[in-house]
């Protein structure tokens, strides 16, 4: 009967989602104590000072910055727009915030566990290639009325008078780690929402969505696909940002569904563009538009579609010749058995314990009165609190689904 399939897929969907964010529970860990450490340790002086060209050094350190800074995308658009307020030519402000949303840390780790290094290679090494486009398109085409309008928009910025510490006194100082607890904390608090519903989807999407369904979003796709032509890779790479668009998710949360989509038969340069569409989806866009103005948000979303779309293709021609596309086989996460006594469980008790370390000094030892924020671009409050039911309606889904497989079944 179809209530016993739904209630069989539905007990499968939740098992999936929980084993995947079990999976990757000790990454996120690590990235995050990483990603907070480098925002308290590393200073930012003079960033403006040294990004107010357009000339290749000013787009390294852009892209060195970014890199340091990594974050979540609302995270990367305040900074990118303060930067670029306080002085920072264009270039440099796209360089620091591709490089601040795709050279992550924790994200890295992530695609590893899912998809496995030649990922990791693409999502660095696009990183790279998505800066270096849209310098080229800058360059390429005169936007210089639209940008210069778009930094009236933004008024003068306040000044800053920023004290310099050597690292070595930082790590010294206990309130430092306090702050490196806060940040911790709040890391947490921006992606909490699109990973519970990231994860949950790519459950719902393994146990009850058909192969024939991707094989028609994506064409020419199957089950030991490996040969693809240009049409085929072009049509791949422009569905998957609207893919990305459609499930509203941040690229943390995006990486199990990319994985599944790559498990599907989906194109490496599909996949890739998937994963790199965390910049042009429509939150993004909007919160552009209120910076800068709808010029030039729809030119920073222009450059970045352009960009990714040649980012993934060139990724995925220049593994094929060195024979280095990773094969599909390898990409069905959903029949693992994710709950194991091995290396992942007693990898993820370690860092459950570091995390508690870092909660404790960020939220309840004696020093917890110290503030400590990083600046975000203003979310949609509508959006934000849908988020929020959505991941709350998750959670039931996902305990519903264990009670049907363990113990009403």
């Amino acid at each position: 009967m179809w209530i016993d399939n739904f209630l069989e897929n539905w007990g499968n969907a939740a098992q999936t989602a929980l084993g995947f964010f079990w999976m990757a529970l000790w990454a996120f860990i690590l990235g995050y104590a990483l990603s907070s450490m480098i925002q308290v340790f590393i200073t930012k002086k003079n960033m403006q000072k040294t990004m107010g060209s357009s000339d290749a050094k000013s787009v390294l350190f852009g892209t060195f910055f970014g890199f340091l800074s990594s974050s979540c995308s609302f995270s990367a658009l305040a900074t990118t727009k303060s930067l670029f307020q306080k002085g920072a030519s264009f270039v440099s402000s796209m360089a620091f915030m591709l490089a601040s949303t795709n050279l992550v840390i924790e994200l890295g780790i992530v695609i590893s566990i899912f998809l496995g290094w030649q990922f990791v290679v693409g999502e660095y090494v696009g990183g790279v290639l998505l800066i270096l486009i849209v310098w080229g398109l800058v360059a390429l085409f005169n936007s210089k009325s639209i940008i210069s309008k778009a930094r009236k928009n933004l008024g003068e910025a306040e000044s800053e008078d920023i004290k310099s510490t050597p690292i070595s006194e930082k790590i010294q100082n206990k309130t430092n780690w306090v702050k490196i607890g806060k940040q911790y904390g709040m890391e947490w608090k921006m992606v909490w929402k699109d990973v519970s519903i990231g994860f949950t989807i790519a459950g719902i999407i393994s146990a009850f969505v058909p192969d024939s369904f991707f094989q028609t979003l994506f064409i020419n796709t199957g089950e030991g696909q490996t040969s693809f032509g240009f049409f085929t890779l072009l049509q791949h790479v422009i569905v998957g940002p609207f893919a990305a668009f459609m499930t509203f998710i941040g690229s943390m949360g995006n990486i199990p569904l990319a994985a599944l989509l790559f498990g599907k038969g989906v194109s490496f340069a599909g996949v890739m563009a998937f994963i790199f569409s965390d910049l042009v989806v429509f939150p993004v866009l909007r919160i552009n538009a209120k910076y800068y103005g709808w010029k030039m948000a729809l030119l920073i979303l222009s450059l970045l579609f352009t960009a990714l779309i040649g980012t993934s293709l060139i990724l995925h021609y220049s593994l094929d010749a060195f024979r280095w596309l990773p094969d599909i086989s390898s990409a069905n996460i959903a029949d693992q058995d994710h709950f194991q006594f091995n290396y992942t469980f007693f990898i993820n008790i370690g860092f459950l314990l570091i995390s508690g370390v870092l909660v404790y000094l960020g939220f309840f030892s004696k020093q917890k009165d110290i503030s400590y924020m990083k600046e975000m671009a203003p979310k949609s409050p509508l959006l934000e609190k849908v988020l929020k039911y959505l991941a709350f309606i998750c959670y039931i889904w996902l305990l519903g689904g264990i009670l049907v497989k363990y113990i009403i079944n």
